[in-house]
């Protein structure tokens, strides 16, 4: 098999309903101590949201109003940078690639524009000058004057893992000295009534992959690794928090809401990735599932693993985050980093009891694990799914 030069991580951030950081975010996860809120605008439906807490820009906050997502993305691109030994700014010299994973939330959350334009009315100027300098990458390229390639990627919730893949390419290709990558997302009432309306969602947290589950819990929040050529790392002698080894995508031309039932896009995904990370299932030492807490995903993706990987032990996460969509395959991959170096992994967050149907589960109590290679997976509307593979770093 080919084997391509894993590519380095050398700093990471996020915030999430837990935490505003990587250790309170991990924290959470480990203690099941994030809370869902009622949902933050009026609504005729009960389904509880994971919602952070609100983050202040700091002296990177854009000059005009920005978005929410914007604001999230900034908050944890700056501790990627800081735990990387840099400023932000630091990119005005460097050739600094950006990309940002969100949803169609971006756009959603600025509705009130596209209603006041449809209705032949006039929309506020603040309004427009918000949405116009809120798209995610370019915004972060404007602020940290970044000479690299900038991307938003919009590929539902594989958004956040995808746009991690594309900066490792980046990187590989030699477009770009370091690359900003991952996702961010903040809850639209648009994007949280269109679930409901599938009745997709629960009425309580979430409960992946466990006998009693209703369906998701929305969250939001982002997620950031900033990743670093071989030549660059060397030059500052930047610690690998940990590698990209591989990266995998594909369609499975299904349904536009549910996932395959034997998951054929998701086999293709993985085989591409252990393609280029140049592996097999023995080298995984754990999987991080996409686990959304709906019927039909757990259920698809559970026999997935009970027939490709048996032995592979996983886990399922978004019961302390909820599902963050453009932002949840980021914030997957910075949960994985962290248990693939601590050599660990929790009980799955709000997992009780295993359901019979699907015949698998996640880990419901600490497990030990050995190797150093990892997979998180991710599973997208329009039948999209997305994998990464990480290798343990040098901490």
């Amino acid at each position: 098999m080919r084997q391509d030069i894993p590519v380095a991580i050398t700093g990471m951030g996020i915030i999430t309903a837990g935490g505003n950081d990587v250790p309170s975010s991990m924290a959470a996860l480990e203690g099941e101590t994030a809370a869902v809120s009622p949902p933050p605008f009026e609504t005729d439906f009960t389904s509880p949201v994971f919602l952070c807490s609100p983050c202040a820009s700091g002296r990177a906050k854009p000059s005009k109003p920005c978005s929410r997502i914007l604001l999230l993305a900034l908050h944890a691109a700056r501790e990627a940078f800081a735990s990387a030994g840099l400023s932000g700014f630091f990119a005005r010299n460097l050739r600094l690639g950006i990309a940002v994973g969100t949803s169609v939330g971006a756009s959603l959350n600025f509705f009130s524009c596209y209603k006041s334009f449809v209705a032949g009315e006039m929309a506020a100027l603040d309004e427009i000058d918000e949405y116009l300098a809120s798209n995610p990458a370019p915004a972060l390229g404007k602020i940290l004057r970044c000479r690299g390639p900038v991307l938003t990627v919009t590929n539902a919730c594989s958004s956040g893992a995808d746009a991690i893949g594309l900066a490792a390419a980046w990187i590989r290709l030699g477009l770009c000295d370091m690359a900003l990558a991952g996702g961010a997302d903040a809850l639209s009432d648009i994007t949280y009534k269109g679930f409901s309306s599938l009745r997709l969602t629960a009425s309580e947290a979430c409960r992946p992959f466990d006998v009693s589950r209703q369906g998701l819990s929305l969250g939001e929040g982002a997620a950031f690794m900033l990743l670093e050529s071989e030549s660059s790392r060397k030059r500052r002698g930047a610690i690998a928090k940990a590698f990209i080894a591989g990266y995998g995508t594909a369609t499975d031309s299904h349904h536009i809401t549910a996932p395959h039932p034997q998951c054929r896009g998701l086999k293709a995904a993985i085989h591409q990735a252990f393609i280029q990370a140049g592996v097999h299932w023995p080298d995984i030492a754990f999987c991080n599932a996409h686990a959304t807490g709906t019927p039909a995903n757990d259920l698809a993706e559970g026999g997935f693993m009970l027939a490709e990987c048996p032995e592979v032990p996983f886990i399922a996460t978004k019961g302390a985050t909820g599902h963050t969509l453009g932002a949840a395959g980021a914030v997957e991959a910075v949960f994985t980093a962290v248990h693939l170096n601590g050599g660990i992994l929790p009980a799955s967050p709000r997992f009780i009891e295993a359901d019979p149907a699907i015949g698998s589960a996640p880990v419901s109590t600490p497990t030990k694990i050995k190797g150093h290679l990892a997979l998180s997976q991710s599973l997208a509307f329009g039948g999209n799914n997305s994998v990464l593979i990480l290798a343990k770093g040098e901490m």
